[in-house]
């Protein structure tokens, strides 16, 4: 294998089956949030229940998540991932049944309405075991030397679902419908599925099987807050999606500010993921991994800047480069947070660890959704837009400030003992 091998972790045969899982898995969840988005927005004209579906993702993702790393840590987790697809294909198969007219006709509005909310509560519970299983399998699927670079195409490949998928959920929703969109999302399900089946079981690295949970759970919680470098990440990254969630207001921008219906709202959503995607492959080839501090903290405040010129532009070619502009910034902060973490996290911890980032991070983009649909509720949409962009910029400068080794964070040297490793 040569060093510096842009294409080193795509050498591996079970990791390429693994990019494939996760691209039908990213593709088919961010296609059916779209699709729920727009119907949800049709049926209600209310910015606030588009806060309401973050919510109620977000209620089970952080409620379960540090259980759930408990889970992942003592399971084998190809059978885990498994599992978890099998739930999200449930909840799809319940949407598609409950955007079906023939079954939904004699129903209320709020029937449906409240039917909605509880399955994505159902979805949330599958998230939360989702995540950490997820980077759990990646660290047995490919050998400690090339985690940075396997670390680079898996978040490309996630990048690449979360372009694929809103830009399909909204051409589909115009094309044939919201009901049939849902049976797309379903069989991609399905697909991820037969996939994984192709990938052998994998032994369970924790040494400690059968350890107490709240012991488990203890030893968790305290390595991260204990690892200054990926607490202050983690931080950073939670605040930034938390306050700069633009992309939950955007069925409101799509319909009522831009006029741009389906297609338009599709290529709104895809635009953050198409500039984030080009830097996943960018990086793969020229490594962020020199002063990688500063660069983390420079990618979220130009994440901020991006947010605030999307919220106050009228012209939808300018709002496109806004968003495309927040995806380049948020993929630099993606892979470099990504690194930091398969780096320096041990292999008996990955679940618990992944678990935390799931409530720091994944978590956050819901919880953002909540604020950004109550803000917008109470200030107005542009408003909450700016406001949240702001707070983006005052969150960069205050982990900048408290943490000064994440500031300084240099991966080169974690790089070089990998690689004897």
């Amino acid at each position: 294998m040569k060093k510096n091998d842009p294409y080193a972790a795509l050498r591996f045969r079970e990791f390429n089956l693994f990019l494939f899982v996760r691209f039908a898995m990213v593709f088919a969840w961010s296609m059916q949030f779209i699709v729920i988005e727009w119907e949800v927005y049709s049926i209600t004209k209310n910015p606030l229940s588009l806060g309401i579906i973050g919510l109620m993702e977000v209620i089970p993702a952080v409620s379960m998540a540090l259980f759930a790393g408990h889970i992942v840590d003592q399971s084998e987790k190809r059978g885990l991932l498994i599992k978890c697809i099998l739930g999200f294909s449930v909840v799809s198969l319940g949407l598609f049944l409950l955007t079906w007219p023939r079954v939904v006709g004699d129903l209320t509005t709020n029937t449906v309405l409240y039917s909605v909310y509880f399955l994505v509560f159902l979805g949330g519970l599958v998230r939360a075991f989702l995540g950490p299983t997820i980077f759990s399998l990646f660290s047995l699927l490919v050998p400690k030397k090339i985690y940075p670079n396997a670390a680079t195409w898996s978040s490309s490949v996630w990048q690449m679902g979360s372009v694929v998928g809103p830009a399909a959920g909204g051409f589909f929703i115009h094309w044939i419908g919201v009901h049939w969109s849902m049976c797309f999302v379903f069989a991609f399900s399905l697909m991820a599925l037969l996939l994984l089946l192709q990938i052998p079981k994998k032994p369970i690295l924790n040494p400690n099987i059968g350890e107490p949970i709240v012991k488990s759970l203890k030893e968790g919680i305290k390595f991260v807050m204990n690892t200054r470098v990926i607490l202050g990440a983690l931080t950073l990254d939670m605040f930034a999606v938390l306050f700069g969630g633009a992309v939950a207001l955007l069925p409101i921008y799509a319909q009522d500010i831009l006029k741009v219906g389906p297609e338009g709202f599709g290529i709104l959503r895809a635009a953050p993921a198409v500039g984030a995607l080009i830097i996943m492959f960018t990086s793969a080839h020229f490594p962020l991994n020199k002063n990688a501090g500063y660069k983390l903290l420079a990618a979220i405040f130009g994440f901020g800047i991006s947010i605030i010129i999307f919220g106050v532009s009228t012209w939808f070619w300018v709002s496109v480069i806004a968003l495309f502009l927040s995806g380049v910034t948020d993929g630099i902060s993606m892979v470099i947070r990504q690194t930091i973490l398969q780096l320096r996290t041990p292999d008996a911890m990955r679940g618990r660890v992944a678990s935390v980032n799931s409530m720091f991070v994944g978590s956050s983009n819901e919880l953002g959704a909540f604020e950004s649909g109550l803000t917008a509720k109470l200030m107005g949409t542009v408003t909450a837009v700016v406001f949240g962009g702001g707070m983006t910029i005052l969150t960069v400068l205050g982990t900048g400030a408290f943490f000064p080794k994440l500031r300084k964070l240099d991966l080169r040297k974690d790089l070089e003992e990998h690689e004897k490793g």
